[in-house]
């Protein structure tokens, strides 16, 4: 498929705070990219050159070919938008919030009409076209939202955790409308915090502190990652966990539940060497068995390698 989006080197910094650190990545044709990190690992940053809404410090984006920089005039008719926090008039219905953006965008009153009605009808809304925005539950809003950041028929949608706060069933209804977007042909960039929502984009890249340090389908990042998970059973996780932080050779461990995840080096250890140290400690029995790692422990584990005595904090 044709690359849509493409960054080389791209940099953002603050003052003296690098927000975005050398971003190389490449978006296809009719893909959901996932932009999946913790608060502050610069997604929002990203999102927002992407957009063209912040120049970089250093480096450069093209969208559909087109360096965003110099050419925004060119793209941003084609490409949609949807932050964190609303843009929405909470005075104002469902339709008229409609109507305020098709005006924005200088759509006709004919093919507002026609499209106010597809995406009312897509989104499940037309019950509440009359009721005030301000009086929407959360992923109402949301979907709102998405329907005007779509009245211009834009070819690329970015979406910043279009999700964040809203309920199960409100979440899994948003993200069936984006499938159908693709469906349809377009192409969409989304940050998320949300590991299972991660799963549902075709590639993932996996930031921290302003980084990628990791992409590609989450499937192959789960199958890729070299160094073997184990899940761990113990009679006291809390004390094992302890220890085997400490132990060499252990990439991380973390809780799942009444088990530990333990990525281990296998050149510098192994999880019978480890099953013995427990017993000579007094912490064992321990079963040590292998398993395919979820996506969240590949996550933990690659922030872990990549900056092994820090913690997860990043930068927004």
């Amino acid at each position: 498929m044709p690359l849509v989006i493409r960054t080389e080197d791209l940099t953002r910094r603050f003052g003296k705070i690098t927000a975005v650190d050398r971003l190389n990545l490449e978006v296809e044709q009719g893909e959901i990219f996932g932009l999946v990190g913790p608060d502050g690992a610069g997604k929002t940053t990203t999102l927002r050159l992407l957009c063209g809404l912040l120049d970089p410090t250093s480096g450069r984006v093209t969208v559909d070919g087109h360096d965003v920089r110099l050419k925004i005039e060119l793209i941003k008719d084609s490409i949609g938008y949807m932050p964190q926090r609303s843009g929405l008039y909470v005075d104002l219905t469902v339709q008229e919030n409609m109507d305020f953006y098709a005006d924005l965008f200088g759509i006709s009153a004919d093919e507002r009409r026609v499209l106010t009605a597809r995406l009312l009808r897509m989104t499940r809304m037309e019950p509440f076209r009359d009721r005030a925005a301000g009086k929407l539950s959360g992923g109402m809003k949301q979907k709102l939202s998405l329907m005007c950041a779509l009245l211009h028929h834009p070819q690329v949608l970015f979406l910043d955790e279009p999700t964040n706060g809203v309920d199960p069933v409100s979440r899994r209804d948003f993200w069936a409308i984006l499938y159908q977007l693709v469906k349809e042909g377009m192409t969409v960039v989304v940050t998320t915090a949300y590991l299972d929502e991660a799963e549902r984009c075709n590639r993932v890249g996996l930031m921290h502190q302003g980084r990628l340090i990791r992409c590609d389908s989450p499937a192959a990042l789960k199958r890729k990652f070299t160094e073997p998970c184990f899940e761990v059973q113990a009679a006291d996780p809390k004390r094992v966990r302890d220890f085997l932080e400490k132990s060499e050779g252990v990439l991380s461990v973390e809780p799942a539940g009444a088990v530990l995840h333990l990525f281990l080096y296998p050149d510098r250890t192994s999880a019978a060497s480890l099953e013995r140290s427990l017993m000579d400690a007094g912490l064992g029995p321990a079963n040590f068995k292998q398993m395919i790692p979820s996506l969240e422990d590949v996550f933990i584990a690659s922030i872990r390698k990549v900056t092994p005595a820090a913690g997860d904090a990043g930068r927004d």
